[in-house]
């Protein structure tokens, strides 16, 4: 079974989500991310859950000028994230479908990733597709010893404001302790029905007072993010994502 994903935009997470998220960013060699696809789709997922690495989303940027590939699975704990890794890097249907898709050259150039933890604040998650739609990825770096205070306003204000104003909330996520950013950084995922449906959105959550007081509320001693530390990057859903 894959992983779950979400069902609704407010739907409060299981206070016993201590899963540890991988987020895993793939760039592709110039002409080579259809064939990451494909092997992705053909071979990776379902090797990927017969070790216990369980398959969340899949998204590939729509200004995607840098051919990546952005995933997020899920496991158990750390520790069992290594021996899943080591099993599927050893298991020979992972050798035999990597060594045919690389004929003719690496398919990937550049591999990211972060481990996260969901906050307690994050939906549950649940395997679902809702047709088309564009997932939005925001990534906050929080002012000095402000992340608590960033995730306070999400969970007390901001997530009911987001659900009021047609946002669907996939999940949030903190960086895990040993990660670099993990003093500072949320990471989180929305779903609109267009890019035209994001900027109404977020153009009436702005200007609704109800977030206007909150936002003033939190920031009385200074702002919670640092200048530019709000990123956003529009996305599309693989076929072969859970969540679509």
């Amino acid at each position: 079974m894959v992983a779950t994903l979400l069902m609704s935009g407010i739907t409060r997470a299981a206070e016993t989500d201590t899963r540890c998220y991988e987020l895993r960013i793939y760039s592709a060699a110039p002409g080579k991310l259809d064939a990451l696809l494909s092997r992705f789709r053909d071979h990776t997922c379902a090797l990927f859950e017969r070790h216990g690495i369980a398959n969340i989303g899949y998204w590939v940027p729509l200004d995607n000028q840098e051919n990546k590939l952005i995933y997020l699975v899920a496991y158990p704990n750390r520790e069992a994230r290594e021996k899943s890794w080591k099993a599927f890097m050893a298991d020979p249907d992972w050798q035999a479908a990597w060594k045919a898709s690389e004929v003719n050259g690496k398919l990937v150039t550049k591999v990211e990733n972060v481990f996260l933890s969901a906050t307690d604040y994050s939906p549950a998650i649940e395997a679902m597709s809702h047709g088309p739609r564009v997932f939005e990825i925001r990534t906050y770096t929080a002012s000095p010893g402000k992340l608590d205070a960033l995730n306070a306003r999400f969970r007390d204000h901001t997530v009911a404001l987001f659900a009021k104003h047609g946002m669907t909330q996939i999940g949030y996520w903190n960086y895990m302790k040993d990660q670099k950013g993990a003093d500072s950084t949320l990471w989180y995922v929305l779903a609109h029905k267009d890019r035209e449906a994001a900027a109404r959105s977020f153009d009436a959550f702005r200007k609704d007072p109800a977030w206007i007081s909150a936002r003033s509320d939190s920031e009385k001693n200074g702002a919670l993010t640092v200048r530019g530390g709000v990123k956003s990057e529009f996305t599309a859903a693989t076929d072969f994502s859970p969540i679509r």
